[in-house]
């Protein structure tokens, strides 16, 4: 690198927050689903036979547009779209929230929250850039968890609407930032779209995590990151105090 780190990106899913599987928090979750939409089958049979597959197709066109539907839209058009409109619009938020919430429970990474406040106490600025459905989910998490302080930008795909790896997400969070690209890291978990879409904004560096839990993913020419870490605070090994 020619020039020294002084901004960090990060990602969400599978970097930063992780998924804690509990069936109960799961089915709690499908079932709030079921009960806006005034359907009486069984929770986890509806979202398996209605919702999944209809999620499904609805990522093929998100990812081949790279963008991102607002919630209305996406319950309206591709979830719930035999549902009564007023009645799906009106409660489109809290199923969102609650779709998320069929995965299972998100949690900061094992030493996330600590990692972040030190690279921050080193003098780095810091931005969230995170592919998600929902607008409401994490700045609440940011804010019970008291970690909002550390971060001078969140860019979601459900706010601004675009998708990794298009760049303009990135240069969303370097505009609100203030950030040479160039001295800019970003540090995500998906080969194919964290770091491919880094690269195409022009980032200085590329930081992968690749948890031990996780398949691999194959890595090419296009893909590859300068470094692969197994553990979120190795982020300290790599980037030391600015000052």
């Amino acid at each position: 690198m020619e020039q020294q780190i002084n901004t960090i990106f990060v990602d969400l899913g599978d970097t930063f927050r992780v998924i804690r599987k509990d069936p109960a928090y799961e089915l709690e979750a499908k079932s709030v689903i079921t009960r806006c939409l005034g359907v009486e089958d069984d929770p986890t049979e509806f979202y398996k036979n209605v919702i999944e597959p209809r999620y499904d197709k609805y990522r093929e066109w998100a990812l081949h547009f790279y963008c991102e539907a607002p919630v209305k839209e996406l319950w309206t058009r591709w979830l719930a779209y035999d549902f009564p409109r007023e009645r799906v619009e009106a409660a489109a938020d809290e199923m969102t929230y609650a779709y998320r919430r069929t995965k299972g429970e998100r949690v900061v990474t094992d030493g996330g929250a600590e990692t972040v406040k030190e690279l921050f106490a080193r003098g780095y600025t810091l931005a969230i850039v995170s592919d998600l459905v929902g607008v409401h989910e994490v700045d609440e998490w940011l804010d019970h968890d008291g970690l909002r302080p550390y971060f001078k930008s969140v860019q979601q795909s459900s706010v601004c609407l675009i998708r990794k790896p298009h760049p303009a997400i990135y240069y969303y969070a370097l505009e609100e930032c203030g950030s040479d690209p160039k001295r800019t890291c970003y540090v995500g978990d998906n080969l194919n779209r964290d770091i491919v879409g880094a690269k195409a904004a022009g980032l200085g560096m590329t930081v992968a995590v690749r948890y031990p839990s996780k398949k691999p993913q194959e890595v090419t020419d296009e893909n590859r990151p300068d470094v692969f870490i197994t553990h979120f605070s190795q982020l300290l090994d790599l980037f030391p105090p600015l000052h």
